[in-house]
């Protein structure tokens, strides 16, 4: 790989002997892996799982195709192992309040809903519109039921979040050196001045994600960058201004601490941990972990209500008793003519740019309800009255939106679609055929 010259006199006087072993790594094939997903009724059918990543549970080495039943049905996940460990660092308990600012496209935000186990609130922003769709429909293939996903900068999102998080990661816009490998488009961005201009986003960043975490909360602060302007002057800074200490992060074999001399020599950098592709078997990241002090007392915000007309309830409540098995979420909102389900602790969201309140749970047409592929995604067999098993050939053609043919005796209804196991959509069973409702915008072609 042709790295930029200033790049690598940059490292070769910050490594110093180390550096020759570092820039060499670069023209190493970059490291793949993922995850399985705990969320899910039954593990994935294709994907070997015999190399597990140290320090990711459900994580494993190697890669896993687009167009197959695990991943359309949200079974696997594609993650970097290095951005594994960054899930692993925030810790997130169910029944927290975990805030991921800067989430797209949602690779550690699924991480942090599987350790969650959906219960809590993880609230998932991304500050481009099309970045946060696609944040969205990530988290609806996954399954998730417990996040509020929203479209804002982070200085809009304060007033509504003032104090509030248990816990906040902050995986922040980089310059991108740690996925050089990976990506390496992200070389032509480059330059000396590059990293600096980051550094001044990300602070401004940290500006507001401090203000939304409540006393004695966790902040966690990662990057996929080498640069020590992104890296430890950061979080110098942050301890230098605010009320902050840094927590001990694991060191797994190969891993660094942070390098205070590449700052202010503030020994609690050594904290932070440092991942390098020459010494671990993943890409470049960095991930400090942080306490906010105790002084002050969370702030009450004031909470949505329902929207929700009887008339629309019932429709909802009606299907829910013909097709659900035990599952009847109380909190319920619409936009427009979509019904969701959310959490009760999410603050009014008349003030926020809101790309999915919570989870998807169908649309409310003339009479009757639509049920969503969300739904269908998230809802375990067990938790539908209604089946039908499709084979692979016939998985092909419905993710194309063909119809299938059924037994003409199979009643009409909705029916939860089962492939390998793995719920992949809802149909509708009219006179032997079942309708696709698979969503066009999703649809594919299986060669």
């Amino acid at each position: 790989m042709k790295l930029p010259k200033e790049f690598c006199q940059k490292y070769q006087k910050l490594m110093g002997d180390h550096a020759e072993a570092f820039l060499k790594s670069f023209d190493r094939e970059p490291t793949q892996g993922f995850r399985i997903n705990p969320l899910k009724a039954h593990t994935p059918i294709e994907e070997k799982l015999d190399d597990p990543i140290p320090w990711a549970k459900w994580g494993y080495y190697g890669k896993v195709r687009g167009r197959t039943v695990d991943h359309q049905s949200g079974a696997v996940y594609d993650q970097e192992p290095s951005a594994m460990y960054v899930g692993t660092v925030v810790d997130p308990k169910p029944g927290e309040k975990v805030l991921d600012l800067c989430a797209a496209p949602g690779s550690k935000t699924t991480y942090l809903a599987s350790l969650m186990n959906n219960q809590g609130l993880l609230v998932a922003n991304e500050i481009i519109p099309k970045r946060a769709k696609v944040l969205a429909s990530n988290l609806e293939r996954f399954g998730v039921t417990n996040a509020l996903t929203l479209n804002e900068p982070p200085h809009k999102m304060t007033k509504s979040f003032k104090r509030y998080f248990d816990k906040i990661l902050v995986d922040a816009p980089c310059s991108g050196e740690g996925m050089f490998r990976k990506n390496p488009e992200a070389i032509k961005y480059w330059s000396l001045d590059y990293p600096k201009k980051c550094a001044e986003r990300q602070r401004k960043i940290l500006n507001q994600a401090v203000k939304m975490l409540k006393p004695g909360g966790t902040l966690v602060y990662s990057t996929c960058t080498f640069a020590p302007e992104e890296d430890e002057q950061v979080i110098a800074w942050l301890l230098d201004n605010y009320d902050f200490k840094t927590v001990p992060v694991k060191k797994y074999p190969g891993m660094l601490g942070g390098q205070p001399q590449w700052a202010n020599h503030n020994p609690e950098l050594k904290n932070a941990v440092r991942i390098f592709p020459n010494r671990v078997k993943g890409e470049g990241h960095f991930i400090a972990k942080l306490q906010k002090g105790t002084q002050g007392s969370p702030k009450k915000i004031k909470t949505q209500r329902s929207n929700v007309p009887h008339r629309d309830r019932d429709l909802w409540n009606q299907f829910a008793k013909k097709d659900l098995v035990d599952f009847q979420p109380k909190n319920l909102i619409e936009f427009g003519r979509q019904l969701y389900a959310y959490n009760p602790d999410i603050p009014n969201l008349k003030k926020l740019q809101v790309v999915s309140p919570g989870l998807h749970l169908g649309t409310l047409k003339k009479n009757r309800f639509e049920p969503s592929y969300a739904l269908a995604l998230a809802l375990h067999p067990d938790q539908v009255k209604h089946h039908v098993t499709i084979s692979i050939d016939e998985w092909k053609k419905y993710v194309h939106g063909d119809t299938l043919p059924v037994d003409p005796k199979l009643p009409k209804g909705w029916y939860q679609l089962i492939c390998w196991k793995q719920p992949i959509a809802f149909g509708k069973v009219v006179q032997g055929t079942i309708k696709n409702f698979f969503p066009k915008g999703l649809r594919f072609l299986v060669r």
